[in-house]
């Protein structure tokens, strides 16, 4: 059978569902939230005592971002958070998932004194939350490391760096943990080491060591999400009964052809993925194929190390978006030791030339709501069917100042988008995957990393140019109809 009939023919009964799709496609306590992360978000970088992070130093640096932008005030949310959680009430969502700046907390990263100011902030933020129904996600890494833990000990590819986390992480469990029942430690692992370590793109911008730095910054995380897990295991779980998990990254790969190579190469592509954070915890060592392709570039567990990871994720969050074909390849030119060793292609179209899904303004987001069902699926039958939260997903528009307000906020792609991908996700549910809870990213639009202002990809539109005012958009209202109940309805009219 031919690849696109064979996709078209697993894919009918979501894509016949998604018209249609409401909330009671799913559980009665499924949790609906939204998603932001502080450096993109907050602003208000050198007030409340905040200290420096590796992302104020980089996207100073000329030529990092794409236009030449940076977080200092970002959207301003360290200021406006009560008019944003209240739009987060409004739209009727349940749950809103949100970073802690490390830097808040400890201006210097290491630990020796609390800066108080900034756990009053979050403080407020999990109280103006809780007044008004809305559970807090509270992720305590999302990329933003203190800029001193680089600039004095190389960040993340120095193994002190577990300790300091731990610090951290037990600081924030005693402040905020009798209101937070749910932590997420590091968000998206591979980015930080991929992008920060290997290519380049991202905070710190290091590429000078590519073929080590990326694997000892991936362990030295794991390492600090399984000392953090354990801290709240021995010290606060009994009394607050929270659960922490880690919030890892896939882009689904789907075998380019039934050829075994190329079987293989989705295969493999899948583990430098995911089994690269999850096999270590659920089985004590990398992927096979990972100790394969890197031999002692990987670094190794020790029995202590091992004994400290197992069974040290109460969850799993997936952050997915987008879905590629793989095909084997040798001789790959792909930039960077980690897609190097994968030997691998992502291939974006069928073989009759037919994209693989409608293109959203990143260029590497496709819209692809198959790979999401896929993807939850491959964890369930994997890591044996642990609790899952989709803790991001969503797509970008390209930021268009000459188009008027009214048309920027009729975002019908994303609408659409939002339909597709949580048909997929109940269609996951009824295969058997555990999947508690889905959220949207983004709340707001926002600063996009390298990307700077130019892609958006909220539910609220922000006007960078009139205040930071913010207007929900069309697929905002989607969202406060599927969730107040008469989606069902509405769904079939669109």
């Amino acid at each position: 059978m031919a690849k696109k009939e064979k996709i078209l023919k697993e894919n009918e009964q979501v894509e016949s569902n998604h018209r249609e799709v409401s909330q009671s496609d799913f559980p009665p306590s499924f949790v609906f939230g939204v998603a932001t992360s502080a450096y993109q978000i907050e602003g208000a970088c050198k007030e409340g005592g905040r200290g420096a992070s590796i992302w104020d130093a980089f996207s100073h640096t000329e030529g990092k971002i794409l236009d030449g932008s940076n977080g200092d005030i970002a959207v301003d949310h360290y200021h406006r958070y009560k008019e944003d959680i209240e739009l987060i009430a409004k739209l009727g969502f349940t749950a809103y998932r949100f970073s802690i700046s490390w830097s808040r907390i400890f201006p210097d990263g290491l630990g020796t004194k609390v800066n108080e100011e900034g756990i009053t902030f979050y403080n407020n933020i999990i109280d103006a939350l809780l007044e008004k129904g809305i559970q807090p996600y509270v992720t305590l890494y999302h990329w933003d490391l203190p800029l001193h833990l680089h600039e004095s000990m190389g960040g993340w590819v120095n193994k002190e760096i577990v300790k300091y986390f731990g610090i951290y992480a037990d600081t924030c469990f005693a402040s905020f943990g009798d209101r937070v029942k749910k932590w997420i430690t590091i968000n998206e692992p591979m980015q930080t080491a991929v992008n920060g370590y290997d290519i380049g793109i991202f905070a710190p911008g290091r590429c000078q060591q590519s073929s080590t730095e990326p694997y000892l910054a991936a362990h030295h995380q794991i390492l600090a999400h399984a000392t953090a897990f354990s801290i709240y295991r021995s010290k606060y779980k009994d009394k607050q009964g929270g659960q922490v998990g880690l919030s890892v990254d896939c882009e689904w790969a789907e075998a380019n052809s039934d050829r075994i190579e190329d079987k293989s190469a989705a295969a493999r592509r899948v583990d430098f993925q995911l089994g690269w954070y999850l096999h270590p915890i659920y089985y004590g060592d990398y992927p096979e194929v990972m100790r394969k392709k890197l031999g002692d570039q990987l670094p190794e567990f020790t029995q202590e190390d091992k004994d400290l990871l197992r069974n040290t994720l109460d969850f799993i969050g997936l952050n997915h978006y987008t879905s590629r074909f793989i095909a084997h390849e040798v001789n790959s030119l792909v930039e960077g030791n980690y897609y190097q060793a994968q030997e691998m292609e992502r291939i974006v179209e069928f073989e009759d030339g037919e994209i693989i899904g409608e293109k959203a303004a990143s260029e590497w987001l496709y819209v692809v709501p198959w790979g999401i069902r896929k993807a939850l699926n491959y964890i369930a039958q994997t890591y044996n069917n642990p609790i899952i939260y989709v803790t991001e997903n969503g797509m970008d528009d390209e930021e268009d100042d000459t188009s008027p307000l009214h048309e920027m906020l009729d975002d019908k792609m994303r609408v659409k988008y939002y339909k597709r991908y949580l048909a997929a996700v109940s269609q996951a549910i009824k295969d058997g995957a555990d999947v508690r809870g889905y959220f949207a990213w983004s709340l707001l639009d926002n600063f996009e990393w390298a990307q700077g202002y130019t892609k958006r990809f909220g539910l609220i539109y922000v006007d960078y140019k009139n205040g930071l005012t913010r207007h929900p958009k069309s697929s905002a209202y989607w969202f406060l109809r599927f969730l107040k109940g008469s989606e069902g309805k509405k769904g079939k009219e669109e």
